[in-house]
């Protein structure tokens, strides 16, 4: 990949033909300052008449002292008399009284050469008559021939070869006058020029032919001129320049359909798959520029050879029009093809997708997503030593301050890529998306991150500064996107250790994260909340947070990975706790909103009890009233509706409704509406008011409490230390309500934490979807003896009545007409 991570806009050839056409534009700039006088009042009275063809007053004044006076300029009466028709008399007059005709403008001219340009016959023909050298150059090496043909005047340039004009004289880029009629698109002086005997295959500067101008310009009748030429003498359609480019490299990058035609023609068996220098194709052009009916045309002629094709920077034809990015048709054209994978990885690893991320286009992104782009595939880079460091699509997007293009990747992530968000949970489970801030500038970001990272240093108490050779480092327990988390030892005492990933980006998100979790872990002080021990926080290779370890693991890991069951009494006390830890959060000073409370980050200690942890999306609330949340901040799946519709003003109930799901999610031993992706299950419930089931085991508080909770409207969700109250009288209910023979058949684990369902068959062990999660309660019932009373049976029989549960649409989306995926109000229950 070298120092680029995308084709560059130009190449060396774009660049130098921009030159070009940039001398040349000076060039007519300084021959139109010598035609056209900007104020004729600083003429006197005898220049003033020959640039007027005044010849009966140019007569009066014209001496032999005054023939070669000039302007400020530098022009002479001769180049004056260039300027209008009718002036032959005096040029006449002024050469036979000694004006010499070889005298250069300050602009770099000859009366020749404005003659020429100006096309200017008469004036033309009596220099040539008096001996004017056809060959003198003027400024940027251009003779009169080259200005004629600049000009597009065939009978001048007639009069020049007649005189013995070189028609093969290079100016300074070695432009022929062939070259300059095929560039400024002059048809019938190219063929002059051509029956003239000129070289149609001559060499410019890079080695550009006549026929690679007129197919960049797309002047369609030259290039048939050129490629038919004369007599034996004609263009050879696969000429290459200095960089390899053929006619049709030229043409397709500018996207003309009629000569793509003319070139594709059979008997000029052009070679339609050849390569530059850069290793692109024709069709590789065609999409870094987006010519999409140009690309078609060219897979339809010539066949799909070139769609494999893989340039030096890593890049098939798909990766260009990716590149490019503005046309969706292209990309989906490309994508029909048979050949085409949308995940195919140059050799650097680079996708189609990193490219439309890299370079911003966020339609594109969005349809390469849909097409099932995969996002968390790797590309390589080379860090400066041996190691290579692999970067995401999402990476490339925010190094170049794609903030729309961050916010899509981070909420398109199938269930089956999720990592882990939480510190103790591993990759492979619905983790969170990785947490990456709106990018504002490097260099802003790297003074942002010294000035956090100093302030820190700072103000972090002096008990809680670490030396990384304190840590002890063993096993890893748990990752995410910040980096690992690892067990070990500090100060004879069992922790756990957060490492941030060295590097992981250049600019400031892992050490924003980093400061603001440690900020304010070391203000935290509450039984339900993880201990802080303390930071390395020096070396900034070295980041490292260190906490109590907490034994029994997340409560994400517990319930789905090692699919433990846990008693009525257990689940309460988790409940509680977790209530508390948040009502101690929310009732600070200073409040603190956790906005990523899901079973991730809920640490369960062996004797049952749990505390909250992972605070790396958490902020400190200065107003309640205040616009000072980030968007989208935590996982979807747990997310409050006001923070997934992009609301920036949400509060600390968004917590609340985010404890809800965990609340649910511990009663049914699921995750919430786990058949959806996450995007689409926050978007039914931000979007249909649409609620996991509430199942007929559920203790009739509990659902009262769940259904307050996550309430759509944040004002009538109740605080923590109302549903730590309600909670409370929850535990002093029958543990009857959801199992009366929970305890008979369940073995304790450490306070409440057991095997699941071993009495059912492999067979019937449910699928993760809400049917299939009914059917489990209904058999977990069945089996525990819940349905021997006529009511239980009733009740079960009316379960496998139900409707079956429709299948997501295309977009993830499911309509459940049951009511009980509908949340009740508080009173209806």
């Amino acid at each position: 990949m070298g120092a680029y991570k995308s084709r560059p806009t130009a190449s060396c050839a774009d660049e130098w033909k921009n030159k070009i056409g940039e001398s040349y534009d000076v060039l007519r700039n300084r021959i139109s300052e010598d035609l056209h006088v900007k104020d004729a009042n600083q003429l006197n009275e005898l220049q003033l008449a020959c640039s007027l063809a005044k010849v009966d007053q140019a007569f009066t004044l014209v001496s032999g002292c005054n023939v070669n006076q000039g302007t400020d300029c530098g022009l002479t009466l001769l180049h004056l008399c260039c300027i209008t028709p009718g002036c032959q008399s005096v040029a006449r007059l002024l050469i036979t009284l000694g004006a010499r005709v070889t005298n250069i403008s300050r602009n770099g001219f000859t009366p020749l050469h404005l003659a020429s340009y100006q096309g200017n016959i008469e004036v033309l023909d009596e220099l040539l008559s008096n001996k004017a050298d056809v060959s003198q150059i003027g400024y940027g090496a251009v003779t009169a021939l080259h200005l004629a043909s600049l000009a597009g005047h065939v009978e001048v340039i007639e009069r020049l070869l007649q005189h013995g004009a070189d028609i093969h004289a290079q100016d300074a880029v070695r432009f022929t006058p062939l070259h300059l009629a095929c560039y400024f698109g002059h048809e019938k002086v190219v063929k002059c020029l051509i029956n003239n005997n000129a070289d149609i295959n001559m060499s410019g500067e890079v080695g550009d032919r006549p026929l690679h101008l007129a197919c960049a310009m797309g002047y369609l009748a030259i290039t048939e001129s050129l490629i038919k030429g004369r007599r034996r003498h004609k263009a050879d359609v696969n000429v290459t320049d200095n960089e390899q480019h053929t006619p049709l490299h030229f043409c397709c990058r500018a996207g003309h359909l009629p000569l793509l035609g003319i070139l594709m023609q059979p008997e000029y068996d052009t070679k339609a798959h050849e390569v530059n220098i850069y290793g692109d194709t024709p069709l590789h052009l065609a999409c870094y520029n987006s010519n999409t009916e140009i690309a078609k045309e060219l897979v339809e002629r010539s066949g799909t050879k070139s769609l494999l094709i893989e340039n030096i920077f890593s890049e098939t034809p798909l990766h260009s029009a990716c590149t490019y990015g503005k046309s969706i048709d292209l990309a989906k054209f490309l994508l029909d093809q048979d050949t085409v994978d949308i995940n195919y990885q140059g050799r650097d690893g680079h996708t189609a997708l990193h490219s439309a991320c890299y370079h911003g286009h966020l339609r594109l992104v969005q349809f390469m997503l849909d097409q099932g782009a995969d996002m968390n595939l790797v590309a390589t880079e080379e860090n400066g030593s041996s190691d290579k460091e692999e970067q995401t699509c999402l990476m490339w997007a925010y190094e170049k301050g794609h903030d729309t293009i961050v916010t899509l990747l981070k909420h398109h992530k199938r269930p089956q890529d999720e990592s882990a968000c939480g510190d103790y949970s591993h990759p492979g489970g619905d983790g969170s998306y990785v947490s990456v801030p709106s990018p504002m500038g490097k260099l802003r970001n790297i003074t942002k991150e010294k000035i956090d990272v100093l302030q820190l240093r700072t103000s972090l108490p002096k008990n809680f500064h670490l030396d990384i050779n304190e840590v002890e480092i063993q096993e890893t327990i748990g990752s995410g996107s910040f980096g690992k988390v690892y067990k070990g030892f500090c100060r004879n005492k069992p922790v756990a250790i957060k490492r941030y990933r060295a590097n992981a980006f250049p600019a400031k998100s892992d050490v924003d994260m980093f400061c603001r979790e440690v900020s304010i872990l070391c203000k935290l002080n509450s039984p339900y909340v993880i201990n802080f021990i303390g930071a390395c926080i020096q070396d900034p290779s070295h980041f490292a947070i260190v906490t109590q370890y907490v034994s029994g693991g997340s409560l994400f890991s517990i319930v789905h990975e090692q699919k433990r069951v846990i008693d009525m009494p257990s689940k309460m006390t988790i409940a509680v706790d977790v209530a508390k830890g948040m009502d101690y959060l929310h009732s600070l000073k200073q409040p603190i909103i956790h906005r990523d409370l899901n079973s991730h980050n809920i640490l369960l200690h062996e004797n049952g009890h749990a505390v909250v942890a992972d605070f790396g999306e958490s902020r400190f609330l200065r107003a309640m009233d205040e616009d000072n949340m980030t968007k989208q901040p935590g996982n979807l799946r747990w997310m409050a509706p006001e923070v997934f519709t992009q609301n920036t003003k949400y509060s600390v109930m968004a917590d609340v409704f985010s404890y809800a799901l965990c609340l649910w999610e511990l009663l049914s031993g699921e995750l919430p509406f786990g058949h959806l992706k996450p995007a689409a299950a926050a978007a039914e419930m931000a979007y249909r008011n649409t609620r996991p089931p509430i199942a007929i085991t559920f203790p009739k508080s509990i659902v009262n409490i769940l259904q307050v909770t996550w309430h759509p409207n944040p004002d009538e969700r109740p605080t923590f230390v109302e549903i730590c109250t309600m909670l409370e009288e929850c535990q002093l209910e029958p543990v009857c309500e959801e199992d009366p023979n929970a305890s008979s058949n369940i073995a304790s684990f450490h306070g409440g934490l057991e095997p699941s369902c071993s009495d059912l068959e492999p067979e019937e062990l449910p699928s993760g979807n809400v049917n299939a999660l009914r059917t489990q309660w209904e058999m977990c019932a069945k089996n525990t003896g819940e349905t021997s009373s006529a009511g239980g049976n009733a009740n079960a029989e009316r379960c496998r009545k139900r409707a079956p549960y429709p299948h997501a649409d295309k977009n993830g989306y499911v309509s459940d007409p049951l009511n009980t995926l509908r949340p009740k109000s508080p009173s209806s229950s």
